[in-house]
């Protein structure tokens, strides 16, 4: 019967094998885990199986929670998909109006992430032929205002 340090430690080397397959980032908290939990019966080789488990499922879980939140924190949650940084502040031409209550539309003469038309939402009334700024990108639309003069 094989010690239940290797295979631990085997089993925290296959899951972060499956981990550099896959790339999500979501296996690698278990196999980190379950090399921790080897590393537990280094230190402590009289800890039961149940204290095993208990260590494997509070440090998969707890790191995996860790990372989300942190994660989650660090990704802007409405974002088109590129970057935008360079898009901020960019000028077009309203092709149909845009209000409050009204999602218009603006063109470019210059493609801005990849498109020169977007839809576009703002605050303020603007007409369609007037000049417009982007300030934000709010999902797939572009928040603008006014031009000022």
């Amino acid at each position: 019967m094989p010690q239940p340090l290797w295979s631990w430690a085997i089993l925290g080397l296959i899951l972060l094998g499956v981990e550099m397959l896959s790339g999500t980032f979501y296996i690698l908290w278990f196999g980190i885990a379950a090399l921790c939990v080897a590393l537990m019966l280094y230190a402590f080789p009289e800890a039961t199986l149940a204290l095993q488990l208990l260590a494997f499922s509070l440090l998969s879980l707890g790191s995996l929670a860790v990372w989300k939140l942190k994660y989650q924190n660090a990704v802007p949650r409405l974002r088109v998909g590129q970057s935008h940084d360079e898009a901020i502040g960019k000028f077009g031409r309203m092709t149909q109006s845009a209000s409050a209550e009204q999602i218009g539309r603006i063109a470019f003469t210059i493609p801005v992430m990849g498109s020169r038309e977007w839809d576009a939402i703002s605050d303020e009334a603007i007409e369609a032929g007037a000049e417009a700024q982007i300030i934000g990108i709010e999902g797939n639309y572009l928040r603008i205002k006014r031009k000022s003069d």
